[in-house]
């Protein structure tokens, strides 16, 4: 190998090749090395997209669900405050006997009822009673208790309280349902043929009245868990029939 000496130094030009060389490779280095960097900072970048979409979908689904709250909850004080009836308009069937028992404070209030959400099926679990006793003993003093409606077993239908009061039958459901109490033949609380006949008509026609459907006839055991009535508590498939009988009636 030749050397040639410049100013005293010794020049390798192929040191010099071999060092720029050296030099490229670790550029190389440099610049391959920092490629999985910028794509950590991408697949970080996506993973924050894809948090935020998650977080907006949450969010329009829960405006979505409270705008269906909201719709509901109007839905209900819409009909609370505008499908009231004027009591006085109303026109009452023949088979309605009006006998309405004394005001007393216990079972007759006087309180004033507003507004009809629901009527109450109520049985008078005193087998064989007949209509006119059981609201005889509303109109005791031994009784704090009543109903607006006592069916009896040869399908009569006697009105004890006015519908524009309400009835103490049904607890805490007292300022807002109509209570019907209906005669039963036997211990198992099943309403003859003659007395279910009559309940059904009764129930479809206060329906009519207060805007109602079948979904709104519910029993005194759907508010308070009493057994009563207690034959359609005991064989709830009874019950959704006796709903479908009024929705027909309707």
């Amino acid at each position: 190998m030749v050397r040639r000496e410049t100013n005293g130094k010794v020049n390798t030009p192929q040191r010099g090749r071999s060092g720029t060389a050296s030099k490229q490779v670790s550029a190389g280095r440099s610049r391959t090395s920092s490629r999985p960097g910028k794509k950590r900072g991408r697949k970080k970048a996506g993973s924050r997209k894809t948090a935020a979409y998650k977080k907006s979908k949450r969010r329009k689904r829960l405006m979505i669900l409270m705008g269906v709250i909201l719709a509901l909850m109007s839905g209900l004080i819409l009909r609370s405050c505008l499908l009231t009836v004027d009591i006085s308009e109303l026109s009452y069937p023949s088979y309605i006997q009006q006998d309405f028992i004394t005001q007393d404070g216990h079972s007759r209030t006087g309180r004033e009822m507003k507004r009809v959400n629901d009527i109450v099926i109520h049985y008078v679990a005193n087998p064989g009673s007949t209509a006119k006793g059981n609201r005889d003993y509303f109109d005791s003093s031994q009784s704090r208790v009543s109903a607006h409606f006592v069916v009896g077993l040869k399908g009569e239908v006697i009105q004890c309280i006015p519908l524009d009061e309400q009835s103490s039958a049904s607890n805490d459901r007292n300022p807002d349902t109509i209570s019907i109490e209906v005669c039963h033949p036997d211990s198992t609380g099943k309403f003859n043929d003659k007395t279910y006949s009559a309940v059904i008509k009764l129930t479809a026609w206060l329906c009519e009245e207060f805007h109602l459907d079948e979904e709104d006839v519910i029993r005194h055991y759907d508010v308070t868990g009493k057994n009563c009535p207690k034959y359609y508590v005991e064989h709830p498939k009874a019950w959704e029939q006796f709903k479908q009988d009024v929705k027909r009636q309707l």
